[in-house]
């Protein structure tokens, strides 16, 4: 019996609980019949569906030499023998107790459902021959519970299985959540971009090799010396005319900074910042990846690994290798 409209709320929580509880133990449906005997036929489909060779469910002169004296059926077939046939579905009227108590969980806004847990008892081996009856009952329903999933009730069925003599020969528990969603936490918002370089002509060429996987230094090709950063003019002979020499991605830690704070909110922390030499006998600025802090020492080797932070933008890492 369900509380006055105007009662208070612990009365309404009361009444409601007492309301649930009272279906623990309350049968469910008619009686179910197998429309079968145990058979062979239907045990070997089993068990070349489940990849089970046990002898003593096909072979008659192994099961016959067995503990069991003769043929036996797979214990897990339980269910299978008393399944309603495809399309059969539930009595859902209104008479129904399992209807009934699905009605009053779902008015409290419990309206999702998942299966949790199956549980199957089996008292005896079933033969060739065994007709079997069920029975469903309402096993327990459990205070109101907060999940992973949300917030409801566990709701456990009982199906025990007879045999035409009356004995129990098996049972299976059956056990689902009626639940509340809980409510979606909002989808994180995406990192931002990297910060865009300002693009001029002394260094366009570098990011354009990086978008193609290269690491390239700039050399004068008047005295061939290599400078890093890129400018106009080479600082050695004063020339303006210059290429530019693929590195190897090979060097060793000059140095380095492990950044805590301020936090760039593109950037991972700690943000690890290494001064690379190159074995070209150039200096690079760029961050570490794969690397622990534990790695970073001076002189350490490592190598390049150019990284597509975005559609438009690739960067120079380097990795801790061992030498």
């Amino acid at each position: 019996m369900s509380a006055p409209a105007d009662a208070p709320a612990d009365a309404v929580a009361a009444a409601y609980t007492a309301q649930l509880q009272s279906y623990a133990g309350k049968e469910i449906g008619v009686v179910a019949v197998a429309p079968d005997d145990v058979n062979v036929p239907m045990v070997r489909h089993w068990c070349q569906a489940m990849g089970d060779t046990n002898p003593v469910y096909l072979d008659e002169t192994a099961a016959a030499a067995s503990v069991h004296g003769g043929l036996v059926a797979p214990p897990t077939m339980l269910q299978a023998w008393v399944m309603r046939p495809f399309g059969e579905g539930r009595d859902e009227s209104d008479t129904n107790p399992y209807a009934q108590l699905t009605a009053l969980v779902e008015s409290k806004g419990f309206t999702s459902v998942v299966a949790t847990n199956c549980e199957q008892t089996y008292d005896r081996y079933l033969r060739p021959g065994d007709r079997l009856t069920m029975r469903t009952v309402i096993d327990s329903v459990s205070e109101e519970k907060t999940t992973g999933l949300g917030t409801g009730h566990f709701i456990t069925t009982r199906q025990d299985y007879y045999d035409a003599s009356g004995e129990r020969v098996g049972s299976m528990l059956f056990r689902i959540l009626k639940f509340r969603p809980a409510a979606k936490k909002p989808a994180p918002a995406p990192r931002p971009l990297r910060p865009r370089p300002s693009l001029t002509h002394d260094q366009l060429f570098w990011f354009e090799g990086l978008q193609q996987g290269k690491l390239l230094i700039q050399r004068c090709t008047q005295c061939a010396t290599l400078r890093h950063p890129s400018g106009p003019m080479c600082r050695h002979c004063r020339s303006l005319l210059w290429d530019t020499l693929q590195a190897s991605g090979r060097g060793t830690i000059h140095s380095f900074v492990v950044v805590h704070y301020p936090q760039i909110p593109s950037l991972e922390y700690p943000n690890q910042v290494l001064l690379v030499d190159l074995e070209e006998g150039v200096r690079v600025v760029a961050n570490s990846i794969d690397t622990t802090p534990e790695q970073l020492q001076i002189g350490a080797p490592v190598e390049l690994v150019v990284q597509r932070c975005d559609d438009e933008l690739s960067l120079p890492f380097f990795k801790v290798v061992n030498s």
